[in-house]
């Protein structure tokens, strides 16, 4: 349950002693502190008095006609609701609402109306803030938020599928697609130049369209920053695209991310005013490297030596893979509900196009291309299916897990969105081959 809290603070307002110094009337209690604190998700209201014009000031605000304004330079960590009368002589009630955790500094103005047509600005300050601090622990002693991957339970049930699937996926490559694919590497390039350079600028521009708040926006162009995800080839699979080139982009980009995410971090960030230090999850992303590679390399070395094996692998690849689309949705919703029971209306809205306009982009780029039509589909996949687990990684090392879990909601809402709206895909393409399979 919310609280409010009232912050009372006393806005002494006389000229300071040294002549030297210009003159400032503002002052919050004793000027020993610059810096209040305010719990975070919460209303109140800060109570400032004011005693411009010396002894002038007992004739009350009417014969002063004076007045504060006061705004915040963070409105996504504290927000000015209304600045009212406080009922006594020159006292004043600001109504504020907390955000996320952060540090927003205020603009102070001490404007006197009586001095001509237009309010006269007697002094501004901006060395005052609040900082909101996070929220508190829950009774197990973690902080409430985004729970950890390795504390799911269905991860674990889906551990040995995701490896069987793998496995399978190996016994799908083939080699003279392959050997293709490095004679004529466009396609990797085209998946290389939407996933680094075309998605994430379409994730800044989004961003700020949708007007997100910083770290919401940063969390968004952090995820479209990312390789392809490993459902990447499952999708390409179903879809009817090539499945050598999904499973070879998907290397690839990850590859690629080791360089591209932290220069991408580096530049969106500063062009959004985030100045936090990101932490690329070099380690997971050669952990994915690995866990791709491994599986994959034993599904070759099955189709090659044990066909039989290689058959029933084959065999299962369709509902295993049907499995894990599921089991990922439920997964990320188990996982995220606390961050999703608190997400905004323009989050989801931004999240929820960010795979359809990858498919699209990954699709026209693939059409200019000339490629196949089982090729553009499955560059249009790679595209649009990010690797959200290193978007939250980011996110999780390079701020504190009250702030993570806020800038988390993007890549949360893009991850669902692109299992969800892929699942559809499939479920349609299914129906659609039936009806014509039935039709013939």
């Amino acid at each position: 349950m919310k609280t409010a809290l009232v912050l009372s603070c006393l806005l002494f307002l006389a000229p300071a002693e040294d002549s030297q110094k210009p003159l400032q009337y503002l002052r919050i209690g004793d000027g020993s502190s610059q810096e209040f604190e305010f719990p975070q998700n919460t209303r109140g209201v800060i109570v400032i008095s004011s005693r411009y014009g010396g002894p002038g000031a007992r004739r009350g605000r009417e014969s002063l006609k004076q007045t504060l304004r006061v705004s915040s330079l963070e409105p996504d960590v504290i927000s000015i609701l209304n600045v009212s009368d406080g009922g006594a002589a020159s006292s004043y009630v600001i109504s504020i609402r907390s955000g996320g955790p952060g540090t927003a500094p205020l603009l102070l103005q001490l404007m006197d109306l009586a001095r001509g047509p237009e309010p006269l600005l007697i002094e501004e300050r901006r060395d005052y803030s609040i900082r909101v601090a996070p929220g508190g622990d829950d009774p197990q002693g973690h902080i409430l938020g985004l729970s950890h991957f390795s504390e799911s339970p269905v991860l674990f049930a889906l551990l040995p599928l995701i490896f069987i699937n793998k496995c399978a996926f190996g016994c799908k490559l083939e080699v003279e697609v392959l050997r293709g694919l490095l004679r004529s590497p466009g396609p990797l390039l085209l998946g290389v130049l939407g996933q680094f350079l075309i998605m994430p600028l379409y994730a800044y521009g989004l961003s700020r369209l949708a007007a997100l708040p910083k770290p919401l926006a940063l969390g968004l162009v952090i995820t479209c920053s990312a390789p392809g995800g490993g459902g990447g080839y499952l999708y390409s699979l179903l879809l009817g695209g090539d499945v050598t080139l999904a499973i070879s982009m998907t290397l690839v980009s990850t590859v690629v991310a080791a360089a591209a995410m932290p220069l991408s971090s580096a530049l969106y960030g500063w062009l959004l005013g985030v100045h936090a230090a990101l932490h690329v999850p070099f380690l997971k992303i050669l952990g994915t490297l690995l866990f791709i590679a491994i599986p994959l390399s034993l599904g070759v070395l099955v189709k090659l030596r044990l066909p039989a094996v290689s058959s029933v692998l084959l065999a299962l690849i369709r509902p295993c893979s049907l499995a894990l689309m599921v089991g990922g949705i439920f997964m990320a919703y188990q996982m995220g509900s606390s961050i999703l029971a608190q997400v905004r209306v323009p989050v989801v809205a931004a999240g929820v196009t960010v795979p359809v306009f990858g498919l699209l982009a990954g699709l026209g780029l693939g059409r200019l291309a000339g490629l196949p039509l089982a090729q553009g589909k499955t560059v249009g996949i790679e595209v649009g299916v990010q690797n959200s687990l290193l978007a939250l990684a980011v996110m999780q090392l390079s701020f504190q897990r009250a702030e993570a879990d806020y800038a988390s909601q993007a890549p949360f809402i893009v991850a669902l969105s692109s299992t969800s709206e892929m699942l559809l895909l499939v479920l349609a393409h299914a129906a659609r081959r039936r009806l014509c399979l039935t039709a013939a």
